[in-house]
């Protein structure tokens, strides 16, 4: 199967993503009432949608603090400006290509100078890593205590199982990966070298206490501004909500289907958001905010892309003007 999807030309994945969102949303504008979502998004409250922007601005600062912090437990020197301009950057081609990660991959190949690639490359995918547990563990707790506590979320068996399911593969993920280490040969060698370039980054002494505080404020920026976002457009979300099915939400994003997880995450928001009391249209117009407000707080990533294609055209244009002394 790999070897089939290698033999498939790039540009053909790209419009194939493309595709799947575009029909994603097609298919929910029909089914979630696309119309009421449209006026809903057209009387959205400015101010909401501001707080929003802020709180998913602060996010890309703080994720950005979080591989410097990453990198450098790594041995590679990152400065706090250049490594959030960096992170700005992937993030507008990240929002711009399919797939979501062309992005980060840049970030590795640009910070490779230090350590090398492999260390480049770990220190953009444990960075990666460390926001999605947070994430994880938000939605562990909040799905367990709204389960256990009469008055929660009612939560059906059609998503219960799933999600437990879900949790219960991730927190045994961590022995799963700690057992290959013990496995004679290449595969218990290259297990055991990740796991202790993963500790060193992540659960040091010295990184632990950054990375549990960048990696909690950055899953609450990212809850808060869809939760403001919700707030824009209409419905107020509960703390239950915001806990338990709002990261649900967010892990489609995840799944490299789409370009960005347009589609994907408004079909999560349209089938979750009404068990917290909302409309299907009030969920895809909240999705769609929270879509839109992102790429605007992505859109500085292009001011840098901009001054590096300026610095590049100025070098250029001194080799070419330089005498030829030969």
């Amino acid at each position: 199967m790999k070897d089939l999807i290698d033999t498939i030309p790039g540009w053909v994945l790209r419009v194939a993503q493309i595709a799947v969102a575009v029909g994603l949303m097609a298919l929910l504008w029909n089914a979630a009432d696309g119309p009421e979502a449209a006026r809903a998004l057209a009387s959205a409250h400015w101010g909401w949608l501001c707080l929003a922007l802020i709180a998913l601005s602060l996010q890309t600062v703080l994720s950005a603090l979080r591989w410097r912090l990453t990198a450098r437990q790594l041995g590679i020197s990152l400065g706090a400006g250049h490594a959030i301009a960096e992170y700005y950057l992937a993030q507008v081609v990240n929002q711009s290509l399919p797939g979501g990660m062309v992005g980060d991959a840049g970030r590795a190949v640009r910070a490779r100078g230090q350590a090398g690639l492999l260390a480049s490359g770990q220190a953009v995918v444990f960075e990666r890593l460390a926001g999605q547990i947070a994430m994880f563990a938000v939605l562990a707790v909040g799905f367990i205590v709204t389960l256990a506590i009469p008055g929660g979320l009612d939560w059906p068996d059609w998503l219960a199982l799933p999600v437990a399911l879900l949790l219960a593969c991730g927190l045994a993920l961590p022995f799963a990966l700690l057992w290959l280490t013990h496995l004679p040969g290449a595969l218990g060698r290259a297990t055991a070298g990740f796991w202790k370039a993963l500790h060193t980054a992540l659960a040091t002494r010295q990184a632990l206490p950054g990375q549990i505080g960048l990696s909690i404020g950055t899953a609450l920026c990212n809850l808060s501004a869809f939760a403001l976002c919700a707030r824009a457009v209409g419905p107020t979300l509960d703390l239950a909500a915001i806990t338990a099915l709002v990261p649900l939400i967010l892990f489609t994003m995840l799944i490299p289907i789409s370009i960005s997880g347009w589609g994907l995450r408004e079909g999560a928001a349209a089938a979750l958001l009404p068990l917290a009391g909302t409309s299907a249209s009030d969920g895809l117009a909240t999705s769609i905010a929270f879509g839109l407000v992102f790429i605007v707080a992505v859109l500085p990533g292009l001011a840098v892309l901009w001054r590096g294609a300026r610095r590049e055209r100025i070098l250029v244009g001194r080799t070419s003007a330089a005498p030829d002394r030969r």
